[in-house]
């Protein structure tokens, strides 16, 4: 595993007029504070380019399909420099929070049959001067299909 990156099992609790589904309290580790947080969805197949932030910790968990993460350690001072962590999360199946810190390349791809939702719970409120961006041939990395 890439240094500083957790993966946290979430608990999902049985109750007779629905589930619920745990994401993240404020004692968790990883929490570092409250920016924002959002949904976003992801076609089965599609893949979401690198991306890195700067400032931000990034806090995903997918709440409904499949995702895989590939993270990529691109800080020098490091000791995972250069390595690359790959993780499927979603429900069912791996239900985690993934906590991605500052400074670590990620891009990811629906890999189940159905469109999967994604929320990211953030320490910081969106900046688009924040972040880096890379296409998927800029990193090398073989995605399959999958």
């Amino acid at each position: 595993m890439i240094a500083g990156v957790l993966v946290t099992p979430l608990r999902e609790i049985e109750t007779p007029g629905g589930n619920v589904f745990h994401a993240m309290k404020a004692t968790d580790a990883g929490y570092r504070g409250f920016g924002e947080a959002y949904f976003s969805t992801l076609q089965p197949g599609k893949i979401k380019p690198w991306k890195r932030h700067n400032r931000m910790t990034l806090n995903l968990v997918v709440h409904i399909g499949m995702i895989r993460f590939v993270l990529y350690d691109g800080r020098v001072d490091s000791p995972s420099h250069k390595e690359f962590t790959e993780i499927v999360l979603g429900n069912p199946g791996n239900y985690a929070r993934l906590t991605v810190p500052p400074g670590i390349w990620l891009a990811f791809q629906g890999v189940s049959e159905q469109i999967s939702w994604l929320l990211n719970v953030a320490d910081l409120p969106h900046d688009p001067g924040e972040a880096d961006r890379l296409s998927l041939d800029e990193i090398p990395y073989y995605w399959s299909e999958r």
